[in-house]
This record gives C-alpha cells, structure tokens and sequence, in this order.
C-alpha cells in the first residue's frame, strides 16, 4: 500500500485559508499573530499531521530555532525551576530547546558544547564562568553565543545573567555571624572548577574577615553535591575534636544531607548545631527542621535568561550583565549557639 504524501507548507495554508507566510509566521513567531488566525493555522497543523522541515528552513534562514543549555547535573533540583522557566519562554518564541549534563566534568562539559554547536544550536545557555578559553574561542569561532547564568560578574568580558554568589553568601555569613557563631564550618563543592562554589566560600571568608574572626579558621569539607555526601561531611565535620557551632552548606542538597546527618548521630538542630544552606530549594522550606538558606530567583533568571540568549542570536542584546537580587530566608535551622560553645 502506498504511503499518504508527506504533508506541506502550502497544505497547510489551504486548510487554513492563509497564506503560505502566516503559516510560517505562526510557526516561528506565534505571538506576531492574532489568536484566531493562530488557532486555526495550529488546528490544520494537527489536522494535517504536519511538522517543519527544519534543515530546508535552517538552509535559508541560516538558523535552526534550536538553543542548547548544558547543565551540572540532573540529579537534584538545584537548576529545576531556572531550566523549566527557561524552556517556557523558549518555546513561547517558537524556539526548541536541548539540554546536555556534564555531571560537573570539564571534559564532558566542552564535548557537549561542541556537539550541540555542530548540531546547529543557535544559542546555549552555560552555568556560571569557568571553563578553558579554548571552548569560547571555538563559539565564537562557530558565531554560536553563549550565556552564563547563575552567575553575576561585571569584571567577565561575557555576557552572564544571575547574582552575586560571593555577596549573596557573605550576606548570609553575615547574619549567623551576628547570631553569635564564630565556629564555622563550610561543605562546598570542589572550588577548582567550580566558580560558583568558590565564591560562595570566599563570601563566608569575606564577612569573617570584617568581624574579625580570622578566615583561615574556616573549617572547611570539599565534596560532589549530593545528599548522602552532603551528610558524610558532616558527620566528619562533627567527628573533629573543635566542632562547629554552624556549618554553612554551599547548597540546599548538601545542606538537607547534613540535616539527614545530624538526625541519624542524635545531634539537634539548631539546639546543637545551626545548618544553612543555599537556593531555596522547594525541600528547604518543608526540611525538619525548616532551612535557612538564600533564595535565588531561578524562574526569573531562567525566563529572562531566553530572551537575552534570543536577543544574543539575533544580534540585539544588552552591552551588559543582567544582575538579579537575592534574599536570605531566615528559617528554623539557625539560632544562637549555646553559650559555652560560642
């Protein structure tokens, strides 16, 4: 039996009663048309079976409508909310998106961004700055741009979107520093690749510095993100003859593993040690107990962040960062450490 024939363009427009260019129009900037007109194009599309060929339309508008976001990781829910968002506002745009993870490699992360650009990304989204300058020198090469997010760095010759992590981290450090704590303890991500990471923990030296608690009395635990090691370094910081009255979590998952930890050596908290974290995390705010961490704005961040990667395709971005606030949220996980331990 013969196969029915592949559905066209000009199908389409017939069934609609549009031309050829609403069609198109529709397909590739749906909010430059009416809404009726785009209900109608977008039930003969389904009517019909039709889908774009997207390497004939690659051909003449020399782009794909195709982004590509490489990711740590997507075994916890750190970059969730931020990539949701993003994909969101994508495809508002007409706009597919294609998401890589690096597991927090270096190796794998420049493998992905090579292969997504040979795909014929138009754009990608990258997490924060780090990465070998050759990587950026084959994107600029390839004329595919590039956009940092969770990560503000007006000092980076490159476009980013997100905050401070240093600032952010040192406005909470702050805050358990007027609490009383001067035992402090950190469970970080390995900095060397990590610059995130590294600012969050230069953020806590920082706001020790200006109190006067010498900062190399950070008590301070390198590991992958994760619960289970977020709750193995606890246990080895609670384990150390000078324990901490506070440990400070680079994230919300590290945190909620140290929590796990405490919970299974019979330490309370925050009557025995205060844990913090940072994100805000949908598990921080229903934790036992409660977090407190930074919250940091990932729906903005990842919406915002697709219309400047957009505007960067298409020549017409911002000469300059986009810095977004974030906040402490002050939650049960903090308090005064007992006298005899301050």
């Amino acid at each position: 039996m013969k196969n029915a024939s592949v559905p066209t363009l000009e199908d389409v427009a017939r069934e609609a009663r549009v031309s050829t260019a609403t069609v198109s129009r529709c397909l590739n900037s749906p909010e430059r048309v009416i809404e009726p007109t785009r209900d109608r194009v977008l039930s003969a599309v389904r009517k019909l079976g039709y889908y774009p060929n997207f390497g004939a339309r690659a051909l003449v508008a020399k782009r794909t409508n195709t982004y590509g976001a490489v990711i740590p990781t997507m075994d916890n829910a750190i970059f969730a909310k931020g990539i949701q968002a993003f994909q969101e506002a994508l495809h508002e745009k007409g706009k597919t998106l294609f998401i890589s993870s690096s597991s927090y490699r270096e190796d794998i992360e420049e493998e992905q961004i090579r292969t997504l650009s040979a795909r014929g990304a138009d754009g990608l989204l990258l997490i924060g700055h780090h990465r070998n300058d050759e990587i950026y020198k084959f994107l600029e090469k390839r004329g595919v741009p590039a956009l940092a997010a969770w990560v503000y760095d007006p000092e980076q010759p490159r476009l980013s979107i997100g905050f401070n992590n240093r600032r952010a981290m040192k406005e909470l450090a702050k805050i358990v520093i007027a609490r009383g704590h001067r035992k402090i303890a950190a469970i970080s991500a390995p900095q060397a690749t990590n610059d995130r990471a590294r600012n969050r923990i230069l953020g806590i030296r920082d706001a020790m510095t200006e109190e006067g608690i010498p900062p190399e009395s950070l008590q301070l635990i390198e590991t992958a993100y994760g619960i289970e090691t977020g709750e193995n370094a606890f246990r080895d910081l609670m384990a150390k003859p000078n324990k901490p009255t506070v440990v400070m979590c680079g994230n919300d998952v590290l945190a909620i593993g140290a929590l796990q930890g405490a919970r299974h050596m019979g330490i309370q908290v925050p009557e025995d040690v205060s844990i913090t974290g940072f994100d805000d995390i949908e598990l921080a705010s229903i934790a036992d107990p409660e977090l407190t961490t930074v919250h940091v704005p990932h729906r903005e961040m990842g919406k915002r962040a697709a219309q400047m990667l957009i505007d960067m395709v298409e020549g017409t971005a911002p000469a300059n960062s986009i810095e977004l606030m974030t906040r402490v949220c002050m939650r049960k996980s903090l308090a005064k450490p007992r006298d005899n331990d301050a």
